[in-house]
């Protein structure tokens, strides 16, 4: 009797055991999102480098269809036709998109100030120095150039007046500064890295950021976002809060890493030249903000682009809506 029950309690172990297995093999795997996810070359991509590594891996929590673009007006086009869910750019051309079509929201603030002033003149130190000389610089009719006209127009100097700025496309202006015949510039890192690099008698005179800062707008001097299509939005929930989440981590990974982001940044073609981009990175100003403080933060920036050029923002200040406030 005693043999068969022990049989039976074997048998009985053996029946849950299998159930406990056949339980867990039959347990539903989640599907992934498929976001469509579209950056630019230069600083506003750097901070994505981590995660493109991840989804590559398929490591990631969201399947990302990566879509890396040179020009602006490219990723405006594509962010307007609903081409894309979520896409990071440059803060003025979101609120130039927004003002078309309110399609998107502001989803997370990516990138501060990246904007830098130097020179091969030694007895340049500060914004007084400058009268009556040109400053060779990129961005004209973006937000480069409202951002240095203000910042000269707050310390003195007015454009066309007592300072004189001529615009010249990114690669030109790098080719000029490494030649030695631009010799007051204004560039963005990675751009202006190159040329610190080439050029050893160009020092950084003045960091934007840090000249914004002292002008106490209580705003942040903030270039590049990331920007959410309404409907991807409204009906991705999941989809949206793991793209924060590990976007959040990858610009966390490339500031504490910039050697190992570096070669992430030139194997999916971010930065052309993992050792510029190494070396860009802690100058690169890599932020992440999200929720109800980002309008704070950047209202301010908006309003003085809009009293320097309507159509620096696309013609009018963003609308609440185009916040998220949770």
């Amino acid at each position: 009797m005693k043999k068969i029950i022990s049989l039976l309690l074997v048998v009985s172990m053996m029946f849950l055991v299998a159930c406990s297995k056949q339980e867990k093999q039959v347990e539903p795997v989640a599907e992934k999102t498929n976001v469509r996810f579209g950056l630019l070359n230069g600083p506003t991509g750097i901070g994505a480098s981590y995660l493109l590594e991840k989804n590559v891996n398929d490591e990631a929590l969201n399947n990302y269809e990566v879509n890396i673009v040179a020009d602006p007006s490219d990723m405006a086009a594509q962010v307007i036709a609903g081409q894309l869910d979520i896409a990071a750019l440059p803060t003025n051309l979101a609120a130039t998109i927004y003002n078309k079509n309110q399609g998107i929201k502001l989803l997370a603030l990516n990138t501060a100030g990246v904007l830098y002033i130097a020179s091969s003149d030694e007895t340049i130190s500060s914004f007084e120095d400058l009268k009556g000389r040109t400053i060779y610089a990129t961005g004209q009719g973006a937000n480069p150039e409202y951002v240095l006209n203000y910042i000269l127009s707050e310390n003195g100097l007015v454009v066309g007046e007592d300072v004189t700025v001529e615009f010249f496309d990114s690669q030109e202006l790098v080719s000029k500064a490494v030649s030695g015949e631009a010799d007051v510039i204004m560039l963005p890192v990675p751009a202006l890295t190159t040329v610190l690099m080439k050029n050893e008698n160009m020092k950084v005179v003045f960091d934007l950021s840090e000249k914004w800062d002292e002008l106490n707008t209580g705003s942040m001097l903030t270039m590049g976002c990331v920007v959410v299509n309404n409907e991807f939005y409204q009906n991705n929930t999941q989809a949206v809060d793991n793209f924060l989440k590990e976007y959040e981590e990858s610009i966390n990974y490339v500031k504490a890493n910039p050697e190992q982001a570096g070669e992430l940044c030139e194997k999916f073609e971010i930065v052309p030249n993992k050792v510029v981009a190494s070396k860009a990175i802690p100058d690169s100003h890599l932020i992440f903000y999200t929720g109800s403080d980002v309008r704070n933060m950047i209202e301010g920036y908006y309003q003085v682009l809009f009293e320097a050029n309507p159509k620096a923002i696309g013609g009018a200040m963003p609308s609440e809506e185009f916040y998220i406030t949770e």
